[in-house]
Order: structure tokens, then C-alpha cells, then sequence
């Protein structure tokens, strides 16, 4: 039983942790078009030196926010994977344990006469 508890508690954990990441994912996606509208909002007030360097600030912005994204999607693909793992897993011991009590009860049966 305690075995059932502990992989009920690591897939509750890696959900808890794929919620978290989906969050961030949201998150960041959001600000980050939150910056696009910005940016679109000054590129008419914003010429010359300044706009150039304000463009680029947006563009460094962004280029570690996809940085951060695929990390992120990555994360996420990961944890997937881990709980298709985990639920697996659980799927291969309920079957050995059902095997082994067959086992079991033929055991029995035969002794039992």
C-alpha cells in the first residue's frame, strides 16, 4: 500500500509540476504580446536613435523569451513523458500483483485440495 501511495504522490508531484510550467508558459506568452502591442503603439512616436535602440531592447527582449518558451515547452513534453512513465508503471505493478495473487490462490487451491 505504501508503494500505491508513493506513486499516487510523484504523479500528483509531476502534475503539480506541469500545471506550474503551463502557468509560466501563459504567462510569459501574455506579457510578451502585452510588449508587441507596446511596441506598436511607440513606433510612431519613437524615431532616430532612440526608436532604433528602443526596437532593439524589444528584440534582445524577445529572443530570450523564446529562449525561456522552449525551455519551458521542453519542461513540459518531459514531465508528459515521465507521467506516461509513471501511469505505466502503476499499470505493470497492479498486473504483477494481480499475477502473483493467482499465483496465490493456486497455491491455496492445491494445498486446500
Amino acid at each position: 500500500m505504501a508503494a500505491s501511495g508513493m506513486q499516487q504522490s510523484q504523479v500528483s508531484a509531476t502534475k503539480n509540476g506541469v500545471n506550474a510550467l503551463e502557468q509560466a508558459f501563459t504567462g510569459i506568452t501574455k506579457i510578451r504580446q502585452d510588449v508587441e502591442s507596446t511596441r506598436y503603439n511607440l513606433a510612431s512616436g519613437y524615431k532616430g536613435s532612440d526608436g532604433k535602440l528602443f526596437g532593439d531592447l524589444v528584440n534582445n527582449w524577445e529572443q530570450q523569451a523564446d529562449v525561456i518558451l522552449t525551455n519551458l515547452r521542453d519542461m513540459i513534453d518531459k514531465l508528459n513523458q515521465t507521467l506516461t512513465s509513471q501511469h505505466q508503471q502503476q499499470g505493470s505493478s497492479n498486473d504483477q500483483i494481480n499475477q502473483a495473487y493467482s499465483q496465490s490462490q493456486s497455491v491455496f487451491d492445491a494445498l486446500h485440495g
